[in-house]
């Protein structure tokens, strides 16, 4: 049964789709257009009741939220590609409180500058500047500790590229290209190294080149 990934264009659902190519998954897509509200229509709700991307399913399986998702597909295809949830118990420790980190503390500045600086302006919103000021004062606080742990390991739950790692690739993107910010990356040495790493990998290049984000298109 292949599985089928559900609007796979947009940063979130990305997290999924990146650990699907990692894994070497073949997998099916269906566009959600949430311009047109399609999220919200009863068909998508059956799958998602909160109306969220993006969604998985596995013939009659279905999970929702992209670090599960990416946690589900690490898991179930364990013994292809690379090894993504760490080889100890130990290891995966690290990968799941660097998954927290970058959930609670890396994402929501991360969103706050993605939504006023990227979306505001196309869809006619004025952008609140405080907000900005304070989002990117948050994350280049988180991102100090970042560097601390990016100076003992190569990546942040050790010295192989995990889940955590590949949880940032999506909104990062926005951060070093649309958002216009990459100092707070490149100002960073070890981030920056890391940076590097883990936006050259194979699977992250397809991925942002099969399933570009249309200009029109929000976030969620």
């Amino acid at each position: 049964m292949v599985l089928t990934i559900y609007a796979p264009l947009f940063a979130s659902s990305k997290r999924a789709v990146v650990t699907l190519v990692e894994k070497g998954v073949p997998f099916e897509t269906v566009h959600v257009d949430l311009m047109k509200g399609e999220h919200r229509k009863p068909e998508y709700i059956a799958i998602q009741p909160f109306g969220k991307i993006p969604v998985l399913t596995d013939g009659d399986y279905k999970i929702f939220e992209s670090r599960a998702i990416m946690r589900y597909v690490a898991e179930k295809y364990r013994s292809q590609g690379p090894e993504l949830l760490g080889k100890t118990i130990e290891e995966r420790g690290q990968v799941e409180q660097w998954l927290d980190v970058e959930a609670t503390s890396y994402h929501p500045p991360l969103l706050a500058l993605t939504l006023n600086i990227v979306f505001a302006p196309l869809m006619g919103f004025p952008a609140d500047e405080k907000v900005i000021k304070e989002s990117e004062e948050k994350l280049g606080e988180v991102l100090d500790v970042y560097e601390a742990q990016l100076s003992k390991n190569e990546y942040l739950a050790g010295d192989f590229v995990s889940l955590a790692d590949l949880a940032h690739l999506p909104f990062t993107e926005y951060l070093v290209n649309e958002i216009g910010k990459a100092h707070l990356i490149k100002d960073r040495k070890h981030v920056s190294a890391w940076w590097d790493k883990i936006s050259s990998r194979p699977a992250w290049k397809e991925v942002c080149e099969k399933y570009a984000l249309p200009v029109h298109a929000l976030p969620v």
